[in-house]
């Protein structure tokens, strides 16, 4: 009974009467932060559901950046037995247990200046370990297999392989191209150079330039990628979740049949989870910054402010955007953002590994739960509590009953048949 109830898949958003979206900014080994925040929601949906519940049973799209990326691959890559590869609470640990090698740090002020002079010459890290954990960890699963599902059996595509729909989707930028490439399985039906495994991808999404070397690879059909850090476009990928959608809707896709354009926000839930970030005035200021020639601009105190200001700089945009959106369509309580402003020193760094620091990110993760929901208010450049919203950890509860309800609501709806795999 228990693998019986454990083989049926969230049923399409035309059962229902929410979309929901789950997206993970970019962010280096601060992605810990997020990853207590995922732990918490799915113990929500283990409280209410059972013990077997996942994350990806819950979602119509897991969108991730960079660091968000591989996470998303860990909740929605399959298993032997085509369950989630990674359970939430298997996150904050496997990051614990490789980030010091992924970044390996030097020792003392020798360290740092060889880490320097290393940076003036190619990439900080070599990218080996990182290449070889995710290759391990994903093997050759390839995008379409990924198990953030939706299964209709209605739906049929030109291909046999692409039977089901598995919508994940992952930024990354082409330098050779100079364009974004969003792999969405909502589109590999159509454009199948898009499957490309998912341990390509999430190679390609986290080669942050000065830190990681950037990725080469081709798919089946001799495409060939030539990929950097997704976080140069979309560091913060809600909003392209939300577009992903909305082409859908917009080409009348089957498991969208009874929503129509434009996209009523009121249907969305979404949670959008950062990865930490420090603004405070200390950080950069414009008398410090008159000064950098191109050296300084690409490495300033153990950071790269360029890179710093485009990740930051998109994400609080998006979560401006949506703010604004979800508030004009009356629908503010279904939209979520949980990220802290207010990290110092080392906490804010994206590759600073010592088990310090990492044990930091973990407390960080577990006092956000504790803080008020709050929206990026771009007059003062902060995140401000948003007056009668509760803390993100009572958000985060309303939020998994109404997963939990929406989930429900499609299985009853849905024909028998379609049920299971």
């Amino acid at each position: 009974m228990e693998s019986e109830r454990l083989s049926l898949k969230i049923q399409p958003p035309k059962y229902g009467k929410l979309i929901t979206i789950l997206s993970i900014d970019g962010g280096g080994i601060r992605g810990i932060i997020p990853g207590v925040i995922l732990d918490y929601l799915e113990a929500q949906l283990q409280e209410l559901d059972g013990e077997g519940a996942r994350l990806a049973d819950y979602f119509d799209v897991i969108a991730g950046t960079s660091t968000g990326g591989l996470i998303t691959a860990m909740l929605s890559a399959p298993d032997a037995d085509n369950r989630p590869l990674f359970a939430a609470k298997d996150i904050v640990p496997f990051y614990l247990e490789n980030c010091p090698k992924i970044f390996p740090q030097g020792c003392g002020c020798l360290g740092s200046v060889v880490s320097t002079l290393r940076s003036l010459a190619g990439p900080k890290y070599d990218g080996v370990y990182l290449n070889k954990l995710i290759r391990k960890l994903l093997g050759t699963t390839r995008l379409h297999a990924s198990l953030t599902g939706l299964t209709d059996g209605n739906v049929l595509s030109t291909s046999k392989l692409f039977t089901r729909i598995s919508p994940t989707v992952i930024p990354t930028f082409d330098i050779k191209k100079l364009e974004p490439v969003l792999f969405s399985s909502y589109e590999v039906s159509k454009h199948s150079f898009l499957d490309a495994q998912l341990s390509d991808i999430c190679i390609g999404t986290s080669a942050a330039p000065t830190y990681f070397p950037a990725h080469y690879f081709t798919t089946e059909e001799t495409h060939e990628f030539n990929l950097i850090d997704g976080g140069m476009v979309a560091n913060n990928p809600t909003l392209v979740a939300v577009s992903e959608v909305t082409k859908q809707i917009l080409r009348e896709e089957a498991h969208f049949i009874d929503i129509k354009p434009p996209v009523d926000y009121t249907r969305l839930l979404v949670i959008s989870l950062g990865t930490g970030s420090d603004t405070s005035e200390l950080m950069f200021n414009a008398k410090k910054a008159s000064k950098w020639g191109l050296f300084c601009w690409l490495y300033q105190d153990g950071t790269s402010p360029l890179i710093d200001i485009y990740s930051q700089g998109s994400s609080d945009l998006v979560d401006y955007h949506n703010s604004v959106v979800f508030k004009a369509y009356q629908s503010e309580k279904n939209y979520v953002r949980i990220n802290d402003d207010s990290l110092k020193g080392t906490l804010s760094s994206v590759d600073t590994s010592t088990k310090e620091n990492l044990e930091g990110l973990v407390k960080v993760g577990e006092h956000l739960l504790k803080k008020p929901v709050s929206r990026f208010d771009l007059d003062t450049g902060r995140y401000e509590s948003i007056p009668n919203a509760g803390t993100n950890e009572e958000a985060l509860k309303r939020f998994a009953k109404l997963l939990s309800d929406e989930k429900k609501l499609r299985e009853s709806r849905s024909p028998r048949d379609a049920r299971r795999e």
